[in-house]
């Protein structure tokens, strides 16, 4: 006699509806073209230095979405820059961007694993020499010279596992990719 061991269902966790999430990958996978999405952000300049960023709609699933509410977050420059400091730099959401696309996946991918987190917690840093930005020296770039992040996850799995999880998000994650690998980027102006 022969026995078979049926493998346990797949349950939600760490906030992750993970049998609808398993559903959705398998839909993907029958119908790709589902998962061709343009994301948008609209800005304001409000002042100064000062900017409001929001998203509300973008297309997916071959259509117009809307999100659940509109989200904005707002920019400035730090007040020893002679701005009024009301917000986070842009390079300061670009790491929290980073910091926050590599979570989002390790939560999809340890919930998908059936590992349960009790933590995650990330330090991301970018240096940057400010004399490229403000025109002072052309040969230093305007941007990074280089990003760090550390990610610190507790979790009901073997260390080597939950750093696994952080690997496997580090190489699904699209912000991740976008810095790395860039991405053709055009800009209109339009006067008006």
């Amino acid at each position: 006699m022969t026995t078979t061991l049926e493998k346990p269902a797949k349950v939600a966790m760490n906030g992750v509806d993970v049998p609808t999430f398993v559903a959705t990958l398998g839909v993907v996978k029958e119908q790709p073209e589902i998962a061709k999405f343009t994301f948008r952000a609209n800005g304001e300049w409000l002042s100064g230095n000062h900017s409001r960023t929001s998203v509300s709609n973008f297309f997916g699933v071959m259509a117009e979405q809307q999100h659940k509410d509109t989200f904005s977050v707002e920019s400035d420059h730090p007040q020893v820059l002679g701005a009024t400091g009301n917000g986070m730099t842009p390079p300061e959401m670009l790491l929290a961007a980073l910091s926050a696309c590599i979570t989002a996946g390790i939560g999809n991918i340890a919930s998908i694993r059936q590992v349960k987190l009790q933590s995650v917690e990330t330090t991301v840093e970018g240096d940057i020499d400010l004399v490229g930005l403000l025109g002072l020296d052309k040969s230093v770039r305007n941007g990074f010279s280089g990003i760090r992040a550390t990610f610190r996850i507790k979790g009901d799995a073997p260390a080597e596992d939950l750093e696994k999880i952080v690997q496997q998000s580090v190489a699904r994650s699209a912000v991740f990719d976008v810095i790395t690998n860039g991405v053709p980027v055009s800009v209109a102006a339009i006067a008006n």
